[in-house]
């Protein structure tokens, strides 16, 4: 016998609060830190500063929630109460931070929301991240399941991407307009997507003593070298992205000449892209391993990334395919490491025989955040040479046009390269973790 596999239907339900978080997902890096820079008026170097600041706070938030929903019980289950008491807190922050803003306000105003923002972000993610590791304890069912979860990021950036293209080219608005309409789809999505999964996804439960130990049980999982090596590589891989995410209208703006639109519908493409890719990774990740397969991916990104963002502006067709094979390995990082994280956590249970899931994902949250926080330095390093995105064409110098593309280019490609290296020797396999199972279940006295 064996754990049953979710069909289809359940999956989806499953992966249905990933399209409002994806869209938080895709705004924190790319719209919002623009955004406030252009349309609210505050300079580069503050939108740098206290987007890191909020981040930094908000690492410290993750251990905290992964450590309380380890010692969730209830009836509901150990994560569905923690998806429920996201939501209000992200529907509020999603209105104040796209909507109720207007030029002029304070950086005070971008630091207070934006803590809130990141809390309730924090604790949906985390809680849907822990729900998918008791879906599918299986090595390659468990793939699946971030499969699922991926395919709805993905479908969620593709969304809230199009949204403000699409304000604009009909006419309903401008920029500032489209991005206040991505907060209201979020506000709206949020209770719909999650009350669904709330309803119709069931929730098993590892057997298991409470944790214990505090900071030192926290500590005592670095020691380990699975989590040493994720941890490692998902500091590169999400440094890598979010440089491109953060220079993006930049980058395609001032060097390769293309409006505001036309960069938006090549980070479409390049999402589109990750849909196809995201079934190539999973069928991957089941011939040769979740490293391997991590690892594979990783060097493929580097090479068509730096092929893509190469080619001379003028060409928007050419631009457009380019973007397409770039974005093909797009999924492969999130879904893998966190499958990767999953299986870690099971080796950890046997070893210890308490379930410390929340409290590892938290971990792996907080390299991604800190990624996120250091993709964040470029702007200040922009600023420091001189570059100013709102200056009129031909303003800024040609110093300052060659630091954008060296960050834009080179060291994301130099990121990715290094993750693969990172992943070399990585310990848990296939048979290691169908070994960890077959423990777990005769030990649980669950179906072998």
């Amino acid at each position: 016998m064996t754990a049953p596999r979710r069909s289809n239907a359940v999956l989806a339900a499953f992966s249905g609060p990933c399209l409002p978080l994806a869209a938080f997902g895709v705004a924190l890096p790319v719209t919002l830190p623009e955004f406030y820079a252009t349309h609210v008026g505050l300079e580069l170097g503050v939108v740098a500063a206290v987007f890191m600041a909020v981040r930094l706070i908000d690492i410290a938030f993750d251990p905290f929630i992964g450590w309380g929903m380890d010692r969730t019980r209830t009836r509901l289950g150990r994560y569905r109460p923690w998806i429920a008491a996201s939501v209000p807190i992200l529907m509020l922050a999603a209105l104040m931070m796209f909507v109720m803003v207007g030029p002029g306000a304070p950086p005070a105003y971008l630091f207070a929301w934006l803590l809130v923002l990141y809390l309730g972000f924090s604790i949906g993610t985390l809680a849907q991240l822990g729900w998918a590791s008791v879906l599918a304890p299986q090595y390659d069912q468990r793939s699946r399941v971030y499969g699922w979860w991926q395919i709805f990021n993905i479908i969620g950036v593709i969304l809230i991407l199009v949204l403000p293209t699409v304000v604009i080219q009909t006419g309903l608005g401008d920029y500032a307009d489209g991005v206040r309409i991505m907060g209201w789809a979020i506000v709206a999505a949020l209770p719909l997507t999650f009350g669904l999964a709330f309803l119709a996804v069931p929730e098993p439960v590892n057997p298991g003593a409470p944790p214990h130990g505090g900071v030192s049980a926290y500590l005592a999982l670095f020691r380990l070298k699975t989590v040493r090596k994720l941890l490692a590589a998902d500091l590169l891989l999400g440094v890598a992205p979010g440089i491109t995410g953060a220079l993006v209208f930049f980058f395609f703006g001032w060097i390769k000449g293309y409006g505001h639109a036309e960069a938006s519908l090549l980070m479409l493409v390049y999402f589109v892209a990750g849909l196809f890719g995201a079934p190539i990774w999973t069928w991957l990740a089941v011939r040769i391993g979740k490293d391997r397969a991590l690892a594979v991916s990783s060097l493929i990104f580097a090479a068509a990334y730096v092929g893509a963002t190469l080619l001379p502006g003028g060409n928007f067709v050419l631009s457009l395919a380019a973007m397409f094979v770039a974005g093909l390995p797009y999924a492969a990082n999130l879904l893998l490491l966190r499958a990767m994280m999953a299986d870690a956590g099971d080796e950890v249970r046997l070893e210890t025989g308490v379930d410390r899931t929340g409290l590892m994902f938290s971990i792996l949250s907080a390299t991604t955040k800190l990624g996120h926080v250091f993709a964040l330095v470029p702007y200040a390093l922009l600023q420091a040479v001189g570059f100013r995105p709102d200056a009129m064409q031909g303003g800024n110098s040609p110093q300052a046009l060659l630091a954008l593309q060296v960050l834009f280019i080179a060291v994301p490609a130099v990121l990715m390269v290094a993750a693969a290296w990172v992943l070399r020797g990585y310990p848990l396999t296939p048979a290691r973790h169908d070994a960890i199972r077959a423990a777990l279940d005769a030990r649980d006295g669950a179906p072998a």
